[in-house]
Order: C-alpha cells, then sequence, then structure tokens
C-alpha cells in the first residue's frame, strides 16, 4: 500500500482518488463500493459529496474514512466541478484533474438548510427575559418594512444599533418514562410564548410520569432585523425601532437579540454518534414547514443534543417504531375477541422496528439537533426512533 500511496503523491485535488481505495486496505473492509461504479467519474455542478458518495458506496456515510486513508487529498472539502473521480483500485487507474468550473461543492446542499443555520434557533426558558416587542406604529397589529417598532428591555443600548427580531413558535418536552419509552410533544406558543391549549395532548400531559418532565427548549424563528432610532427618552418607557428586513410581519411579544455573528459550520464529516442513548430517547420531534412525514432533503428536529455526545455530522438511521400487536391466533382462550386496550403489552408480541432512512445532524444545540434527510426508502414521521447508522434492526 505504501508504494501505491508513494506513486500518488502528485499534486491532486480530486474527490475520489479518495472513493478509489482498494477494499483490501487495512481497516477498510466496511467500506464496499457497488458493483456498477464506472472507472471515472466528473463532478459536476449541484452535486454533494453525499451524493457522490451514495452512487459508488453502499454505505455512502462512510466516505471520509476513505479519505483518512489517502493522505495525497490535501482537503476532502475543495472538490469542484470538473473534477475527476477515479473510482477503480488505485494501483490500476490513474487520477487526472480536470478543468474546474464554479465553486467547492460540500456535503449536503447549503442552500437547503441556510435558513435553518440563520434563522432557527433553540433557547431554554431564558427566553422569557429577552427584550420584546411592546407595540407597533398607530397600533397596528403588525409590523412591516418601513415601519417602526416599540421595545422594552433595550434602554442600554446605543441608537444605530441592529437587532434580530424571534419569534418563540414551538416548545419541545419529553416524558421521561422506565415502563417502555419516552414520550416527545411538540406544543404550539401564542404572542407572550405562553403554550396554546390542546386538547389532543391533555391526557398525554396528565400521565403521572415515572422520571419526570424534561423541556427540550423552545425554538425561536428569526422574522426580521430592525435599527434602534431612539432609546428611552424623556420619560418614554419604550425604545423606538425601524424594521428594515422583515421576514414575516411583526407582532407583540416578539423577542429581541443584537445581530451579532452567528457562527455555524459550512462543512460537515459525517461520522456515527459518539456515545449510545437508550431506546426511546431519541426521536424525530418535528418536521420542518408544519408537516408530519418527511423525505430526503426536508429538515427534522431531533430530541438528541450536544448533552448526549451529538455535534454536527452526527448521521443517525431512521427506523418506524415497531408495534405491539395482540396474537389474536394464539389467543384461543377469548377467540380473539380482545381488543387492542384490554391486553397489557406485556401479553403483546412486539413487532420489529423498520428502517426509513438516514439523517445527518447540521446544526446542534444543547438538548436538541437539526438534522437533513439524506436518503430514505419510506417517508420519516415524527415519533421514529434515532439509531446507529449501521443498525441492522
Amino acid at each position: 500500500m505504501h508504494g501505491i500511496l508513494t506513486r500518488l503523491k502528485t499534486p491532486v485535488r480530486v474527490c475520489a482518488a479518495v472513493l478509489a481505495v482498494s477494499l483490501a486496505t487495512a481497516g477498510l473492509a466496511a467500506v464496499e463500493l457497488r458493483g456498477d461504479h464506472p472507472d471515472t467519474y466528473v463532478v459536476k455542478k449541484g452535486d454533494t459529496l453525499w451524493d457522490i458518495a451514495g452512487r459508488f458506496l453502499k454505505r455512502p456515510w462512510l466516505w471520509p474514512e476513505i479519505w483518512q486513508a489517502n493522505p495525497q487529498v490535501k482537503n476532502p472539502h475543495l472538490i469542484y466541478p470538473g473534477d475527476v473521480l477515479s473510482l477503480a483500485y488505485l494501483n490500476r487507474v490513474g487520477v487526472q484533474a480536470g478543468p474546474r468550473t464554479g465553486n467547492a461543492i460540500g456535503a449536503i446542499p447549503l442552500s437547503e438548510i441556510e435558513p435553518f443555520l440563520k434563522d432557527l434557533r433553540v433557547m431554554d426558558e431564558s427566553y422569557r427575559t429577552l427584550p420584546y416587542v411592546v407595540g407597533i406604529e398607530e397600533d397596528q397589529l403588525r409590523g412591516v418594512s418601513g415601519q417602526v417598532v416599540y421595545a422594552r428591555g433595550l434602554a442600554s443600548s446605543d441608537v444605530g444599533r441592529r437587532f434580530q427580531i424571534l419569534r418563540p413558535t414551538y416548545k419541545f418536552s419529553r416524558l421521561d418514562r422506565t415502563m417502555c419509552c419516552d414520550i416527545h410533544w411538540r406544543k404550539d406558543l401564542d404572542f407572550q410564548g405562553n403554550v396554546i391549549p390542546d386538547g389532543k395532548t391533555f391526557w398525554t400531559n396528565a400521565i403521572t410520569p415515572d422520571k419526570g418532565h424534561e423541556l427540550l427548549g423552545y425554538e425561536m424563528q428569526k422574522v426580521g432585523v430592525a435599527t434602534m432610532t431612539r432609546g428611552e427618552v424623556g420619560g418614554i418607557e419604550a425604545s423606538t425601532l425601524r424594521v428594515d428586513d422583515p421576514i414575516k410581519e411583526i407582532r407583540e411579544g416578539d423577542r429581541i437579540v443584537p445581530v451579532d455573528a452567528q457562527p455555524y459550520d459550512l462543512y460537515f464529516m459525517p461520522h456515527p454518534p459518539k456515545q449510545t442513548t437508550e431506546y426511546g430517547r431519541g426521536r424525530i420531534v418535528a418536521v420542518a414547514d408544519m408537516f408530519s412525514t418527511g423525505g430526503p432533503r426536508d429538515v427534522i428536529a431531533i430530541s438528541l443534543g450536544a448533552q448526549d455526545g451529538i455535534d454536527n455530522g452526527t448521521v443517525f438511521s431512521l427506523w418506524r417504531v415497531g408495534a405491539n400487536k395482540v396474537d389474536r391466533v394464539a389467543d384461543r382462550y377469548h377467540r380473539g375477541f380482545r381488543t387492542e386496550e384490554s391486553v397489557s403489552d406485556g401479553a403483546k408480541v412486539r413487532l420489529p422496528d423498520e428502517f426509513a432512512g438516514h439523517a445527518m445532524v447540521f446544526r446542534t444545540f444543547d438538548k436538541m439537533a437539526y438534522a437533513l434527510i439524506m436518503d430514505s426508502i419510506k417517508p420519516a414521521r415524527v415519533g421514529y426512533e434515532l439509531k446507529h447508522p449501521d443498525a441492522a434492526y
């Protein structure tokens, strides 16, 4: 292997010299190329590293391991349209550099997750102490571009400073149970940030928990940007802000934070979870745009975060949780007439979980994270279980 790498130490910045490692390479037995791969592939505009790996690897999330075994690839993040990828054994096919066009491609399409990187965040109860919109010009119900809004809590801020306006939208919670699986739910919030009563979850919330209720966080959505034009002067108890860049109409109760650089990753190296979590704890708790199901390139919110060892790039497989079914064939005494509700879980038959797809985390908070569904064989739904990407069942 050393001789092979020595012969290939040419200034090549191509991706799958990377994808072209021999399957016999020590330590990479788990990395398998698909049998129908061509000898070479030319990177095209619109490709992503995951898509390319998905065409040629049976398990595309393993492509970083191939890069690490090929030191001639100086920077695996800088792969360009026009680069030629060798997909044959390294000792049989040379690698060529093609004419590059456009910008470097990423692991996932940033354009599809950019709103979630810039416009969404998850906070704890501390969001309630943030400054907030208390009124709008001419006592209107909503504020738009060019109008002014009035805020409390900005007495010490300077004129000319820019602020983001955030709206608390959902409260995510988990009911920790020992009998079976944790219960997760999402609740809508009103303009004060209080939970809107929902009869659908009333009885769920009334269950006495075994361990206790845990707040996962409040989703805060960016609804606009405003500039402070006047502080609290002359006995006025509210600051004045001009709405410069609204995403949605501003309303009373929207929270206000300074416009600071929000660092987030532009490149992602996929990897399995760094630690295991007990079954039932990691679930899909929401799908973007208020949907209950999602497919490839849809964003999901999950109930695991930094405190669970999750970071950006963590890959999960998604599974429909197997049902507990009454065995009506074996239940001869009751002749199959017993209802599901009349049989305890311990007396039911546990059916297998069903694989749905893979997702990769791209933004992590303390107890939650956002992930992008990378591939799927069936729609992923709220409540689906998160497992190791190579989980067999």
